[in-house]
């Protein structure tokens, strides 16, 4: 048969298509099976925690940071259990990243929850890890999140991509009604916006921090803290801050 394929260039070109269209088939389809769909109970990213994902990605976070862990044990015992296809089911775009000058952080909302651990770490990384080589942070100190990016994004999510927000017992971003043509809802959205970040800025030792908070202002690192807390299994829980004002 090989032979008879080697002396027909024309019979030898169909087969190489029919198996290698096969083999596209096989590597392709299992990704719209059921498994690959969003893990049961997965929570899309909050208004706050969609401004600090934007932090992370502006810093370059993913380029010394995965957010992929294998199943192997060595992995699994550091880390915490390994990465479903179906937990990336919201992110646009994927974080994977391809190298860890420092941890994985895909389950860091898991070990590493507490808002002043964060804290005193992104401004001084050795206070926190002795020897760190991670630069200081502390720009994000300074510089408010964006709200208004952060909930363009989100409400694209919705109305492009289908994500579910705003749905009982799900992520509120008060889309409804600014998609309806009431702009006056994007006053709802930030109203869910700074009580996400209450409850951040509460848990935090930076009083600049905290000052600016009681003037409306939300700096970046209050962002970036909700979303590394957002990182693990955790965001396969019922949403809480995000519902408070409903």
């Amino acid at each position: 048969m090989f032979s008879f394929l080697e002396k027909n260039p024309f019979f030898f070109t169909v087969a190489f298509l029919l198996v290698f269209s096969i083999a596209g088939l096989v590597e392709i389809l299992p990704g719209f099976a059921k498994k690959a769909q969003p893990i049961e109970g997965l929570k899309p990213y909050s208004l706050l925690e969609t401004a600090g994902r934007q932090v992370y990605i502006a810093e370059g976070c993913y380029n010394c940071h995965s957010q992929l862990i294998r199943p192997f044990k060595a992995e699994t015992d550091r880390y915490g259990a390994y990465s479903l296809s179906g937990e990336y089911a919201y992110d646009r775009p994927f974080l994977w990243g391809s190298k860890r000058t420092g941890p994985d952080l895909h389950r860091v909302g898991d070990s590493r929850n507490a808002a002043d651990w964060h804290d005193g770490h992104m401004r001084d990384p050795k206070s926190r890890v002795p020897g760190s080589i991670m630069p200081a942070y502390e720009h994000l100190f300074t510089k408010n999140a964006d709200f208004e990016t952060a909930f363009a994004e989100a409400y694209t999510q919705k109305v492009v991509f289908g994500v579910p927000y705003d749905v009982e017992g799900g992520v509120q971003i008060g889309a409804e009604g600014y998609q309806k043509g009431n702009a006056e809802s994007l006053a709802k959205a930030k109203e869910i916006f700074m009580q996400e970040a209450k409850v951040v800025v509460d848990d935090m030792i930076s009083q600049d921090v905290k000052d600016a908070f009681e003037k409306g202002e939300v700096k970046q690192i209050v962002a970036l803290i909700a979303y590394m807390n957002s990182l693990g299994q955790s965001r396969r829980a019922a949403t809480q801050v995000s519902q408070a004002g409903q």
